[in-house]
């Protein structure tokens, strides 16, 4: 009796589980960079991001907790604007990353090479600007990149083809442009195709599976060459003419000339 007494006493002393420290950083800091117009994510305070989870219960409205650890964040058509922190980064127990459909603007943080965790990464529909980091490769788990419909410029990074668990890609509707790496375009052995579809509404953007692009420099020559065609059939025909005119003008003057001679007296 004594000894369950002891216990009872030793846990009461116990501190309560609060969460990880760089899930709070993360949450903090995401919470700062995002701008929240309508108020959905009114539930996320400091006080909350100190204890987010309870197990596998979340307190925060988007947030999925396992085992106590934020593992998935939701935050689909909510209107949000702002950008993308790089802190995002500390939730190393991250899962599935889905902001799709808001006004994010700014890069993709090249920080989020560091949740290595990652399968799921969901960006699609936003404002996103700047390059690919080519850094997402180290996020070896990573089954689905979309990240179509933003502004993203630049070259699709080659290293991606070389996310072996790679079963989504999509890139389309963006500014991106050169050739797409045949490690995604033309994929070989059992690992997951991608369609035309994963890249068009790229209007620099070339390469299989896109149709044939039509090269800039045969449009500027044929251009060339029509003009030059044009001239050059406008000088034949201005020629023509007047060559027509000048013998037109040869014979009358010839024939006035004949009539002017029978008409003179010989002496």
């Amino acid at each position: 009796m004594g000894l369950l007494i002891l216990f009872l006493l030793t846990c009461a002393a116990l501190p309560l589980a609060s969460s990880d420290p760089n899930d709070e950083a993360c949450l903090t800091h995401l919470s700062q960079s995002l701008k929240d117009p309508l108020n959905n994510l009114q539930n996320w305070t400091k006080s909350t991001f100190a204890n987010p989870c309870s197990g596998f219960t979340s307190y925060l409205p988007g947030a999925t907790c396992n085992n106590g650890r934020i593992y998935k964040l939701s935050l689909t058509n909510l209107s949000l604007k702002g950008s993308i922190s790089p802190f995002l980064s500390n939730c190393t127990n991250l899962q599935s990353l889905d902001l799709s459909s808001n006004s994010i603007s700014g890069p993709i943080p090249q920080d989020l090479q560091y949740l290595v965790n990652l399968a799921v990464m969901n960006l699609s529909s936003n404002r996103l600007e700047g390059e690919i980091p080519p850094q997402l490769t180290l996020c070896a788990y990573l089954n689905v990149i979309d990240l179509h419909d933003n502004l993203l410029t630049g070259q699709i990074p080659q290293q991606l083809g070389l996310l072996a668990r790679l079963s989504a890609f999509d890139v389309s509707y963006n500014k991106l442009s050169g050739p797409i790496p045949a490690s995604l375009g033309n994929r070989s052995g059992n690992l997951p195709k991608f369609n035309a579809t994963s890249f068009e509404g790229n209007k620099n953007l070339y390469g299989y599976p896109l149709p044939p692009m039509k090269s800039k420099g045969l449009s500027v020559l044929a251009i060339v060459g029509i003009g030059l065609g044009s001239g050059l059939a406008s000088l034949v025909l201005s020629f023509t003419g007047v060559c027509i005119w000048l013998k037109s003008t040869e014979e009358k003057l010839a024939a006035e000339e004949g009539k002017i001679s029978h008409l003179m007296p010989d002496y």
